[in-house]
């Protein structure tokens, strides 16, 4: 792997991408969407993710993150492991959910074709981090990560978006799903 899809130092903010296996659009679906903010909020609370942005789309989410207590690296991997097994279960038990038997197949024929997974695969490997070690690489990843509704089309402004960061940073106030911290 080279060094650009590795972290560096965990203290200075990185820009992550975390994408479902296929592009599927597992997150238009709130219960999914839910899973993912939870697993976040533990990350801040018991793993000392230090989250600076944050937007979840249909089928990826874009972090700005940095810690100081342990590896980026090592966090996103028990993100992605613990969110994985949580959002299939979510699926496999969800009565209502008319693309179950579609995505359970697709997850599944993608993990049997990696033998790190047991059965499904729901993300795609890696997290592919950039390290924002300046202001101008900080606001320009900001941006485009609270841009990516609006370019979407799923909302006209950015700070209209319930998933994403954009509310705290635009009205420069704590109030949203999750805490965060401000670059």
């Amino acid at each position: 792997m080279s060094s650009k899809y590795k972290t560096e130092e965990s203290e200075i903010p990185h820009f992550v991408t975390c994408t479902v296996v296929g592009w599927v659009d597992v997150f238009s679906r709130e219960l999914y969407k839910e899973i993912v903010v939870k697993s976040l909020a533990y990350c801040q609370q018991s793993k000392g993710l230090c989250l600076r942005a944050y937007v979840i789309m249909t089928n990826h989410l874009h972090l700005i993150v940095s810690s100081s207590s342990h590896p980026i690296s090592e966090i996103m991997r028990d993100f992605k492991k613990y969110t994985s097994k949580q959002i299939i279960a979510a699926i496999e038990s969800n009565e209502k959910e008319s693309r179950k038997e579609w995505m359970l197949n697709l997850f599944r024929f993608v993990g049997s074709t990696n033998s790190a997974n047991k059965e499904y695969q729901f993300w795609q490997q890696g997290f592919h981090p950039v390290q924002l070690d300046n202001v101008e690489k900080q606001q320009q990843r900001l941006r485009y990560l609270h841009e990516n509704p609006v370019r979407a089309g799923i909302v006209w402004l950015p700070h209209e978006y319930k998933y994403s960061s954009a509310y705290q940073y635009y009205h420069v106030k704590d109030e949203g799903i999750l805490p965060i911290l401000h670059l």
